[in-house]
């Protein structure tokens, strides 16, 4: 099974789509992950990208898809993958599917995870992260064990600038226009499936669970 996890940043993609491999044995794979371990390998794909990365610009889509292409080919893959963070816009989404048809392969569901922009807001206004491993603790969902430490590594937590209110709202309001256009596209394909983003972890999970069952 080929599945892509769609929804605005904080709707719990990551959560979600750990939760998701653990279940039914599905590689997960992220864009910045990819830019991470290509950058930190040396790749050729690593090398064009990291000047983007260290500049906090988005890294061009032929790179993105090269590195998708390639890691979706690994053995881990074979049986399915969840693609979290990508596509990003609505040109990712066909040259992904171009991409898979000439593979002989095609995503199978898209999954939008649907949450409230005040709800995002709230989120991620109380969303911090380790500057060392990457791991991401939520204030009043997920916080970690020492307030301000994290939990993995010991380093201590900061709050990204795009993570404060103000700039969480502009940042949805920027990501809901490429998201909608998604969202449309894969509607007329008939593979869109939505699932209510509040509530608990578990009941979100088992409703995405049968939704990409069904």
């Amino acid at each position: 099974m080929y599945v892509i996890l769609l929804g605005l940043p904080g709707a719990g993609k990551g959560t979600q789509a750990a939760r998701l491999t653990r279940a039914i044995g599905l590689a997960h794979i992220t864009t910045g992950e990819l830019f991470r371990e290509n950058i930190r390998l040396g790749t050729a794909l690593g090398k064009k990208a990291r000047p983007y990365v260290e500049k906090g610009l988005l890294v061009p889509d032929e790179i993105t898809i090269d590195m998708l292409l390639e890691r979706v080919s690994q053995r881990d893959c074979e049986a399915g993958y969840i693609l979290d963070g990508f596509p990003r816009n609505l040109e990712q989404a066909r040259v992904l599917d171009e991409a898979l048809v000439q593979q002989g392969k095609a995503i199978d569901r898209v999954a939008y995870i649907k949450v409230p922009t005040e709800e995002l807001v709230r989120r991620l206004a109380g969303r911090w992260s380790c500057p060392r491993c990457g791991e991401v603790y939520q204030e009043s969902n997920r916080p970690p064990k020492v307030a301000g430490i994290c939990d993995n590594c010991g380093a201590e937590l900061y709050q990204r600038e795009d993570d404060r209110p103000e700039v969480v709202r502009t940042r949805l309001e920027v990501n809901l226009a490429q998201l909608e256009q998604l969202l449309g596209y894969y509607r007329q394909t008939g593979k869109l499936v939505e699932v209510d983003g509040e509530g608990d972890v578990e009941t979100i999970g088992g409703e995405l669970t049968a939704a990409l069952s069904s």
